[in-house]
């Protein structure tokens, strides 16, 4: 005799079966979404990245660069298709190894070896210290104090004309000026400078007019800030 189905029995069986059919069409639906995906990222584009780490300031070379090929879809804003799109041009940031270089992390073309460093809306300002040799590095943060009055020409007060500059370039002290492991450097011995330290730092404009006034009627000092909190 033929054993029947109880009537729970039917119930979860019919359940069952629900169930793997919805699996299967959940499996099926990941399936065709992954091709999909593959599909759009598929067309690949070549994009020059850096062929190791580069320095701030670094003029680069070809042999510092190479191409890879990514998804059009992964390709940075600004990225560049060519290493003689990059090479000659100054790094305006550090990059690391495999990293891609973008079009506003390089100096402009035929940009000299300061304006190729400062970064659009702001100045390069020289800034004569009695600071002793070493003791200022490229990316450091500075104040600059300007004490009016010193000839006999009024109440002698100082006031802060800049704070937390950051220091493009130390000239003077025996040493030649550059961003922080750049190969790039300027001649101090030429300027005269003696064993002198003479900063050069970033400013905005307004700034920059404050700095030049200072400079011409009051004795300047600088005061070196101490390095950001980490994030």
């Amino acid at each position: 005799m033929r054993r029947r189905w109880s009537r729970s029995s039917r119930v979860y069986l019919a359940l069952s079966l629900g169930l793997a059919v919805a699996a299967g069409l959940m499996v099926r639906g990941h399936v065709e979404q992954a091709g999909a995906g593959g599909a759009a990222s598929g067309s690949r584009t070549p994009v020059v990245v850096a062929a190791g780490d580069i320095a701030r300031g670094s003029i680069l070379t070809k042999s510092q660069l190479r191409i890879v090929p990514i998804p059009e879809a992964f390709a940075p804003p600004g990225a560049l298709t060519r290493i003689d799109q990059a090479a000659g041009r100054a790094a305006l940031t550090d990059l690391a190894s495999g990293e891609a270089v973008t079009r506003t992390r390089l100096a402009r073309v035929r940009a000299g070896p300061v304006a190729s460093l400062v970064p659009q809306g702001l100045r390069a300002f020289a800034v004569p210290t009695s600071l002793p040799a070493g003791s200022v590095q490229p990316g450091d943060s500075v104040d600059v104090l300007a004490t009016f009055g010193t000839g006999g020409a009024g109440q002698p007060h100082t006031e802060a004309v800049v704070e937390g500059v950051e220091v493009l370039f130390v000239l003077g002290g025996g040493t030649t000026g550059g961003s922080r492991g750049s190969p790039l450097a300027l001649d101090a011995g030429g300027a005269d400078l003696g064993s002198s330290i003479t900063l050069i730092v970033l400013v905005a404009p307004d700034q920059e007019s404050r700095l030049a006034y200072a400079r011409a009627f009051a004795n300047l000092e600088v005061a070196i800030a101490p390095p950001p909190e980490p994030p």
